[in-house]
């Protein structure tokens, strides 16, 4: 599993609205250029976002996407699952589980049971981080270093 860079642009875009008034209506354009993102493809993720409900599309002049709810109420798991579709650490933590070993192990598997375990926790975790707690200065969840793999974190 790793957020692809649909899913990275997706919630830079959701935080630029986030950080806009609640009544104003953004365009792509202004979004894309602020955030240094190609307009096409924040267009293309917009489309997304905007079929799961988490942007409201606004035509016609003056057009372009608001929130369609409070940043409070709309979290990374959202955003991400909406962009990215069936988001698992694994196969057989998936809507639709398989081994990618062999079907006999599914109900018995050890490393199955770890998965579901992390991908419980990574539920947690993203389903706790709204758009709202990542506009905060304290809205990391954790110090950078900890999210490195351990062979590119700094050696004490």
């Amino acid at each position: 599993m790793q957020v692809t860079r649909a899913g990275e642009y997706a919630v830079i875009g959701l935080l630029y609205l986030a950080r806009q008034p609640a009544e104003r209506v953004v365009m792509i354009d202004e979004i894309s250029e602020a955030e240094k993102i190609p307009g096409s493809f924040l267009a293309k993720i917009f489309q997304s976002l905007s079929k799961a409900g988490l942007v409201k599309s606004h035509r016609g002049a003056g057009g372009g996407f608001s929130l369609a709810r409070p940043a409070a109420q709309i979290n990374l798991l959202q955003i991400l699952t909406s962009v990215e579709g069936d988001f698992a650490l694994q196969k057989c933590v998936s809507d639709d589980p398989e081994c990618v070993v062999s079907d006999d192990r599914m109900n018995g598997c050890a490393l199955c049971a770890i998965y579901s375990e992390a991908q419980s926790r990574v539920n947690e975790i993203f389903t706790r981080a709204t758009l709202e707690s990542l506009l905060k200065p304290s809205g990391a969840l954790a110090p950078r270093a900890a999210a490195m793999p351990l062979s590119r974190q700094p050696k004490s």
